[in-house]
């Protein structure tokens, strides 16, 4: 599997959004349960800037060979090594 190695600008932000179906009943009472394989999925914004041309050319290479399904091998900012998928991104000229 493909690895990301570009390091981000400092500042890099990530989001969590745990997946979860609640049943909320008529007293009030609600159930809460988790579903799926990864129950707590991040989200990462990060940027890219002041590179040179070869180097932005070379990381939109990567995520359009990637078709923003295909998953990649990628460690986080102080986090441990993962498998992510870049479903956007974009690229300032």
């Amino acid at each position: 599997m493909a690895t990301f190695s570009y390091t981000p600008d400092f500042g890099a932000t990530m989001a969590k959004h745990p997946r979860a179906n609640v049943v909320r009943f008529a007293d009030g009472y609600e159930q809460r349960v988790t579903y799926g394989i990864n129950t707590s999925p991040a989200d990462w914004t990060l940027s890219f800037s002041m590179r040179e041309d070869s180097e932005a050319n070379a990381i939109d290479a990567f995520l359009t060979s990637k078709r923003g399904v295909e998953a990649f091998d990628w460690t986080p900012p102080g986090g441990t090594a993962g498998k992510y998928v870049c479903r956007e991104w974009s690229k300032t000229l």
